[in-house]
């Protein structure tokens, strides 16, 4: 398998791209890539190469390859209420698209070697809490970061429904990820220069499914003199939901139908405004790869074929251009917070359904 993308203009851009090369194959996963941008997780300065298909790292800080992204997410095939691990969860991008689809009632929790990097990771969440309007389109699993090494997880951790490993497993360290993983549970992770899903099947049975060929980065060992004692990483625990956290979940579940079942009844739909269609690329998908950073990334190649191809797309996507002027663009709001604020309560009580969030 493989294929390349072109490097987009903006996030959805970026997204369709995605859909065209077939690497986003389900809509819950468009979904949640369209809800998070990939260049709010870009350093100031560096943004302009956050919608190419291409790894980024500064720092300790690294993104990932779109492409990558998109088979991870496909793969571990997210359900609402799962339990998740991130094993180098990074600037959390990956997890906070994760809590979109396993929702308020899974389990999200992400394990990363450097202190800044989760610093950097839990700034982002919070911003996007804070800030974003698809906050308020979703039910959100929210994230939680641990500082520590991957393969120094205490042997008394539960165990997990998914799991995604964001370096190259050495296969001496296959076993130690499994035994995470609960039974019917999805590990996805980088082995032996394979992208490849693993599912339980029993207490002692795995099936093994190679992705797509990668290159990452190994994890980090941790070094140690002889007989110093590891640093244990204890994971996050599981814990209920408050009564207080239950209700603002289901009012504004509530809420949220009540505003889609009258837009339903109305017969009325919110747009985005539609921008102007450039040209694309249209790529095969072949089986060549390049190496970019530490990660290897499939690479375009073009054909005569494709470059006739584009010429007939070209009269058809003028086409469409002509056609926006007559679709009627209505205005974006966020009709979730509207409805909570009108609501004949407390501003305090409204605040915190809001999750106080300012707009």
């Amino acid at each position: 398998m493989g294929g390349a993308v072109s490097a987009g203009e903006d996030n959805d851009d970026l997204i369709d791209n995605l859909k065209e090369a077939q690497y986003i194959r389900t809509e819950k996963v468009e979904q949640a890539f369209r809800a998070i941008d990939r260049g709010d997780y870009y350093l100031d300065g560096y943004r302009d190469s956050a919608y190419k298909d291409l790894a980024w790292k500064h720092g300790n800080i690294h993104l990932s390859a779109p492409c990558i992204y998109s088979e991870v997410m496909e793969a571990l095939k997210l359900q609402p209420g799962l339990s998740f691990l991130n094993l180098g969860s990074g600037t959390g991008y990956l997890s906070t698209m994760v809590g979109l689809i396993i929702g308020p009632f899974g389990v999200n929790h992400g394990v990363e070697l450097h202190k800044d990097v989760v610093e950097y990771a839990r700034e982002k969440l919070d911003d996007f809490i804070k800030n974003s309007d698809s906050f308020d389109k979703f039910e959100f699993c929210e994230p939680v970061f641990v500082v520590g090494n991957c393969l120094e997880i205490s042997t008394d951790s539960h165990q997990y429904d998914r799991i995604y490993c964001g370096a190259g497993v050495q296969k001496d360290h296959e076993n130690y990820m499994k035994v995470l993983l609960k039974i019917g549970g999805i590990l996805v992770m980088p082995i032996e220069d394979q992208l490849t899903q693993i599912t339980r099947t029993g207490q002692c049975t795995w099936e093994s499914k190679n992705i797509l060929a990668v290159s990452f980065a190994p994890l980090v060992q941790q070094s140690r003199a002889d007989g110093e004692k590891a640093d244990t990483v204890q994971l996050p625990p599981v814990t209920v939901r408050s009564l207080q956290d239950l209700s603002r979940i289901y009012i504004r579940r509530t809420l949220r139908n009540l505003a889609n079942e009258d837009s339903q009844g109305k017969g009325t739909v919110q747009r985005v405004p539609q921008k102007r269609k450039r040209r694309r690329c249209r790529r095969r998908r072949i089986n060549t790869y390049v190496f970019v950073g530490n990660q290897l990334i499939p690479q375009m190649v073009e054909s005569e074929e494709e470059e006739h191809n584009e010429e007939e797309h070209k009269e058809v996507e003028e086409e469409e251009e002509r056609d926006i002027g007559d679709i009627e663009i209505l205005k974006q709001v966020n009709v979730l917070r509207d409805q909570i604020m009108a609501l004949p309560l407390p501003e305090s009580l409204k605040a915190y359904l809001l999750f106080y969030r300012e707009k």
